[in-house]
């Protein structure tokens, strides 16, 4: 038996190196479609491909985006990791993408127009433009340049302004199925165990597996389970648990998961607002998050 990883060596390929894509065929083949018959009929310009987090939506993008500019055109990438301020310096990794982020790439595009190839600008993700680099884009999709295909990656169609919605192809991707993501686990995983526990939170997100793997999540919400369920548990147990969960906000959800699997409906209001709470009022996680598993052990 191959030796168990620690949390923090599994290692993932960023959307841009992942030749992997499990699923969705019935997208890829509409695009490959649209794209082999453009001759016969334009394609449309603006793409938009919506659907939870961690189901495959970047690295589709980025298939796509290389079957159409191969060597010869021209590829614009707008991600957090390439932020910028408004003097053209790094900008530090925040919840929003930049104005001046936008306006950088509009100029190097308007540069590259005279190449007579097509051009494809990726945005990984609408949900993170500021509200002024979204009317910035916006007036580019108003009358997008000619061969310039916008590739548009978002996790929440709600958090899009309608007039950037109605200008695109919404192409609305499902989560993976349980088999789906078996076979990723398989791919990048391995030599782990993935319970069929853990491929049940995931929601059909390959995403968040990888980030449970990455994290210890599902050791930990295994000892949450464990906790709960146990009826000599006591204080300092909970206590344990907390510290483990307050640790990495990436966990926070697996309390959540375990409301779900108890089928306590109603403490699942109350456990949102108060998760939501640590970040906006500036809770102590450990205390937050004790309170929440206190609540959940007192209903069983």
């Amino acid at each position: 038996m191959a030796p168990r990883k620690t949390p923090g060596s599994f290692k993932f390929p960023a959307p841009m190196d992942n030749d992997v894509l499990i699923g969705h065929d019935d997208v890829m083949a509409d695009f490959t479609s649209a794209w082999m018959g453009r001759d016969e009929h334009p394609i449309h310009p603006v793409w938009m491909l919506a659907g939870p987090r961690g189901i495959g939506k970047a690295t589709m993008a980025y298939k796509i985006a290389k079957m159409v500019y191969g060597n010869i055109g021209d590829f614009f990438i707008i991600d957090i990791s390439r932020n910028i301020d408004k003097d053209g310096n790094p900008k530090p990794k925040g919840k929003s993408i930049s104005v001046y982020t936008v306006r950088a790439m509009i100029d190097r595009m308007q540069m590259s127009s005279m190449s007579g190839q097509w051009r494809v600008i990726l945005i990984d993700s609408v949900d993170e433009l500021s509200t002024s680099a979204a009317n910035a884009m916006l007036k580019l999709l108003e009358e997008p340049p000619a061969k310039t295909l916008f590739l548009l990656v978002v996790h929440q169609l709600s958090n899009v302004i309608p007039t950037i919605r109605s200008r695109a192809r919404v192409e609305k991707m499902r989560p993976l199925t349980i088999t789906q993501l078996r076979t990723l686990c398989e791919h990048f995983l391995p030599d782990a165990n993935v319970s069929d526990e853990t491929l049940r939170l995931a929601n059909g997100s390959f995403g968040r597996i990888a980030n449970l793997k990455k994290s210890g999540g599902d050791a930990i919400y295994d000892d949450l389970i464990d906790v709960l369920q146990n009826p000599h548990s006591n204080s300092v147990d909970m206590l344990t648990i907390a510290k483990k969960i307050a640790a990495d906000t990436a966990l926070y959800g697996i309390l959540l998961d375990a409301i779900a699997a108890f089928k306590l409906a109603d403490l699942y209001p109350s456990a949102t607002h108060a998760i939501a709470d640590i970040t906006r009022v500036n809770l102590e996680p450990e205390t937050a998050i004790f309170k929440i598993i206190t609540q959940i052990k007192q209903c069983l």
